[in-house]
């Protein structure tokens, strides 16, 4: 678990990468607590302001690296999102940016996929969707944004992995869960608060 602190020092860094990547600046020299160089996953997102539109998504579910290192390589990936142009100069202050910090993916393990329904729980866990060479993840604060049910959030997991929405009910099928901790700017640059997902 990270303190309200870190979340905010850890979107301060990310917020400071963004902007060193678009204008090919000095590359931000910020202290960092002894425990980012512990391995953890993360994920950095951009969004709209004010309009609170998806503008850039990228990260690492998997503790590759040390949080520091995630937090570099999700903040180079968010602003060229694929789905999305690459972020410019003149977006740097039309964005506020959101840090999740996870805890490692694990299996879920049921005797028959109904019983998905009871195990995952919308604003705690974050989703990720196996089926051969398919793959797909929703952080955990995405299912609370949206308002969906269980079954909704575990049908979208499989749209956004390619898979059919009944695929989660497929034998064949592996899904996994994370917690995340969600820190994001209120405004562009602005003050920094832990989200509360439950």
């Amino acid at each position: 678990m990270y303190s309200d602190e870190d979340g905010e020092l850890a979107v301060k860094y990310a917020r400071a990468l963004i902007e060193y990547y678009v204008k090919n600046d000095v590359k931000p020299d910020v202290r960092l607590p002894e425990h980012f160089n512990e391995m953890s996953g993360a994920f950095v997102t951009l969004n709209t302001y004010p309009e609170g539109d998806l503008r850039g998504c990228i990260g690492y579910p998997v503790p590759y690296f040390p949080l520091k290192e995630t937090l570099e390589k999700a903040a180079e990936g968010a602003i060229q999102d694929p789905r999305f142009p690459k972020l410019r100069k003149r977006e740097l202050d039309l964005v506020v940016v959101e840090v999740s910090i996870l805890s490692p993916p694990e299996q879920i393990s049921v005797e028959k996929p109904l019983d998905y329904l009871k195990e995952v729980v919308v604003g705690r866990d974050g989703l990720i969707v196996e089926k051969g060479n398919y793959k797909g993840l929703l952080l955990p604060q995405v299912p609370v944004e949206w308002k969906w049910d269980v079954k909704t959030y575990l049908s979208q997991t499989c749209l956004k992995a390619g898979l059919r929405p009944d695929a989660w009910l497929e034998p064949d099928t592996q899904i996994f869960k994370f917690s995340g901790q969600v820190f994001g700017e209120k405004k562009p640059n602005g003050d920094i608060t832990k989200k509360e997902l439950a």
